[in-house]
Parts: structure tokens; sequence; C-alpha cells
């Protein structure tokens, strides 16, 4: 995620702008590194402190002052960009990356590769940060592959990574191999994770403190290591061999008294940190149950590779609902507006062959029971509506299943009992909803059996769904597959089935 708090992104580049010299090409991180972070680096260039805008005039080899160049006085290139994109404050030079994306993602393929290659390559790494997957594959492709070099080095290590991992190996490895030796290491380390590992959302960019030093040499270390770290909320403190010993808050380091020590300030501390394997959801349960604004991820001896931060994993959870609201009912969870309609009609398919498969099983049962519903026709009116509810009474303790398996641990007994706890909704719902049909069916037909087989379908039809509905989610987990996946088919399957067969079949026995 790109950093929300930078205070001068600008449309236009530097050269435009009149502020700072454009950049030409990747420039290499300095080689001196505090030992306390040396596990850390930008894939941006990075320095001790910022580096301050430069005069318009400077002097130049003979100590004479150097003209600025000249300029239209009556026109401003980088609101005239901002004119171009129609940014609503074009006026000001400051925009938001995630505003700037907002507009990029509204413009042509050729204006987005043609606005990217104006704006200075910080200013378009965030931009393009915030933009969507499939765009940033598209304009990465269309991009010289300088200029896209340019950007992914000035990306901070886990946008990156995330960047070059929708890109083909050919391009990838190409645009990698352009990039400076540390820098393309280090991405290439971060690609060899899962990408729903914590390993493979996590940003190797933090603030690493030695045992020894005391609360005033960790302030100024950290003061000299912000300005080119991604808003850092935590400092970790380390021992010897990089393995991580305890955790302060950059407001736990302010309040200390001059002089404390900060390997004593973390003594006998429990440090809370997940593995590079953990499942990105289970670090999205971890942060959002302790409140952590970064997650700490260690290898299985304990030393500190990165930090997952909060920002991130708010992109994860919005994700993983997305993905389970459409693989609810078959669609690709990657699926958007902007995927090929081709592609979306071949994944789309295969579930639609399987819903009338599925679909065909219940008109079976209609077509066991033709006799009966030749002989009383209002059967086949009330039908569907024992099926409906059913259905229904299923979808919301589906949802509700779904959304406690994608938010939180559940161990085999709690979930057994929710399903039981499902169950006992659906008994209760049932008889309410009914005691109305038996009511509403023995008005429309005047024949009070019809009523009671109506009454009795549906309680039972709506005990089954509820059951099904926590249940489906959890035998799909213990196969391995997603518990979202098509569940909304299956349960269709089972509601629509079992209702058209207890209403037709006790309809059978008690009236005809």
């Amino acid at each position: 995620m790109a950093d929300l708090h930078n205070d001068k992104f600008r449309i236009g580049s530097p050269e435009q702008t009149g502020g700072g010299q454009p950049t030409t090409d990747i420039p290499v991180p300095s080689e001196e590194t505090p030992n306390a972070a040396s596990a850390t680096r930008s894939c941006a260039p990075s320095s001790d402190q910022p580096v301050a805008p430069q005069p318009a005039t400077a002097p130049d080899a003979t100590g004479e002052p150097e003209r600025a160049p000249e300029r239209d006085l009556g026109r401003d290139p980088a609101r005239d960009l901002g004119r171009d994109l129609g940014l609503e404050h074009a006026e000001s030079e400051f925009v938001h990356p995630a505003d700037m994306a907002d507009h990029l993602e509204n413009l042509s393929l050729e204006k987005q590769v043609s606005t990217l290659s104006r704006m200075s390559k910080e200013d378009a790494a965030e931009a393009l940060a915030e933009l969507d997957e499939s765009m940033v594959v598209d304009v990465l492709e269309n991009l010289d592959d300088d200029v896209a070099a340019q950007i992914i080095a000035e990306m901070s290590p886990d946008d990156a990574a995330d960047v070059l991992d929708e890109l083909d190996e050919n391009h990838r490895d190409a645009l990698l191999e352009k990039l400076d030796r540390e820098d393309s290491e280090e991405l290439r380390s971060l690609l060899n994770f899962d990408s729903d590992s914590a390993g493979g959302v996590m940003n190797t960019e933090l603030i690493l403190l030695e045992e020894s030093f005391t609360a005033d040499e960790a302030i100024a270390h950290i003061r000299s290591e912000m300005a080119d770290k991604e808003s850092p909320y935590y400092a970790y403190v380390v021992d010897g061999q990089q393995v991580l010993v305890g955790v302060l808050s950059l407001r736990d380091l302010m309040l200390a008294r001059p002089g404390t020590i900060v390997g004593d300030a973390v003594a006998g501390q429990s440090v809370v940190s997940v593995t590079y394997d953990t499942d990105e959801r289970e670090v999205a349960s971890l942060l959002s149950h302790y409140n952590f604004m970064a997650m700490p991820v260690v290898d299985n001896e304990g030393h500190i590779l990165g930090v997952v931060t909060y920002d991130d994993i708010m992109d994860i959870m919005h994700e993983e609902a997305s993905a389970d609201m459409l693989g609810m009912v078959g669609a690709d969870p990657e699926e958007s507006v902007d995927t090929p309609w081709l592609e979306s009609v071949r994944k789309r398919l295969p579930w639609l062959f399987v819903n009338m498969i599925n679909s065909a099983l219940s008109a079976s049962v209609v077509y066991m029971f033709e006799g009966s519903i030749a002989q009383m026709a209002v059967l086949a009116v009330l039908m569907p509506m024992v099926a409906n509810q059913a259905g229904n009474t299923g979808q919301q303790a589906l949802a509700v299943m779904i959304r406690q398996l994608a938010t939180d641990r559940f161990d085999q007994k709690k979930a057994w009992m929710a399903v039981l706890r499902e169950g006992k909704i659906g008994i209760v719902t049932g008889l309410a909803m009914a005691t109305v049909a038996f009511c509403a069916a023995w008005w429309f037909t005047g024949i009070a059996a019809v009523g009671g087989v109506m009454a009795g379908a549906l309680l039972c039809d709506m005990l089954l769904g509820a059951v099904a509905g926590g249940s489906i989610p959890l035998i799909f987990r213990a196969l391995g597959r997603d518990p979202a996946q098509a569940s909304s088919i299956f349960l269709t399957t089972i509601t629509d089935g079992a209702g058209f067969f207890i209403f037709l079949g006790l309809a059978s026995l008690f009236i005809l």
C-alpha cells in the first residue's frame, strides 16, 4: 500500500513543476546502513536525511549561478495535467495517490501510460500502487522497461513484489535485471513466498533497534530512518543475531526516561508474531484480535523478516469478502467488471453445468409425484413456497457460517456447536412460518389437511436448510476446499429436492 501520509505528491514531474532534479536512472542505495537496520531496505534509494528541494538556480562549475530554464509564465504543466485528468483540485499542487489512481482508471490505456511517464517516478509509484491489479499489468506492459523499472524502484518492497507477481515471468525478469543488485535480490526473495501467506504480504521496511540502545539513541536512530520508511507504528528490538526480542510503540519511546535501555524496557515481554508461512487470513484475524497496527513476521528461528501493516490487511479482508461472495454463487473470485467477457463465460460455465445437473435431480423428484400433482393441481402452486422458504433459511445460515470462518479461528467442537445453533434457529423459525402457512393454505384451499401438509413440510425443510447451510462450508473446509466455493448451488439442490419430496410425499400419504 502506498504511504498515505506523503505530503509532496505532485501531479507534474519535478522538471515540470520546478521542483527537485528529475530522476534519470535508478540510484544505488548507500552501503552505510546502521547495524540494527541491516535486515531491511527500501526498493527506493534512501539517505539518512530527507533531500531538500533544489533551488530554481544553482551555481555551475565556474561558480556562476545557472539560469533556470525559461517557461511560459501563463501556464503550469502540473495544473495542465490535472485539468487533463479532470481532477477537482487541479489548481492545487497536492493530489492524493488514491485520487490520482481513481482518475487514471477512467483514462484509456494510452493516456494512462502517457500520464505516468510525465509524472515524477516517486509519484507514479504511489499512484501505480493504488491501481487495480489488472490495470497495473496493462500499464507496465506498455511502459518502456527503463521507465517501468525506475517506477518499481520507488515503490515499497511489498507493493513492488505484488506488482511484479502479476507479470509474466519473462517480463518480470527483464524488469528485475534493470534494478540494482540489492533491490533485485530483495524482490526475488519476496516473490518466493506464497502470495497468500504473511511472507507474501509483508513489508520489509521496518525500524530495528539494538538491545543496547538507550531511549535517546533509539529516538535519534528512528529519526534518521524515518525518511525512507513507510509510516512506522512500532520499533522492533532485536539481539545480535537479529532475533526479535520485543516491540516498542513510538509513544512508549517518547515517554521513556532518558537513559532507559530499550532491552530492559522489553524484558519479559511476550512478543506476538507470525511466521512467514502463516495464512494471510490468520494474520488478519490476529491483528483484529489484538488491535495491533502491524504484525511482525519471523522465520522458524525467530529472526525478524518484515511486518504486515493494517492497511494491507484491510485490502486482504476486502478481497477475501469479495471472493467469498463471488464463490458462493460459483463465480470466479478474481472476476470483475473489467474481466474480458469471454473469460467470464469460460469460468462460469462449469458451475452452471453443475447447477443444471443438481436442478435435474430436483426435477426428477417432482416427476416421481406426477400422479399426485395431476390429482390436486394446487400442490404445484404451493410446492415452490416450501422450497423457497427453506432456501432462504439456508442462505442465512450459510452467510453467517462463511463470515465466521473468514473472520475467526474455529476449532472443530465450536464449529459443530454453531451448526447445532443453526438447527435450533431453524426449528423456531420453522414453527413460526409453519403456523402462518397452515392458516394461509387452509384459507386458500378450504382443506385443513392441505394446511397441515404445508406446515409440516415447511417445518422439516426449513430445519434441513438451516442445518445444511451451517454444515456445507465446514464440509468443504474439511475437504481442503474454499468454504464459500459454490456453497449456494449445493444448498439450493438440497432444499429444493428435499422440499419437493417432503411436501409431495406428505400430500400423497395424508390427502390423496
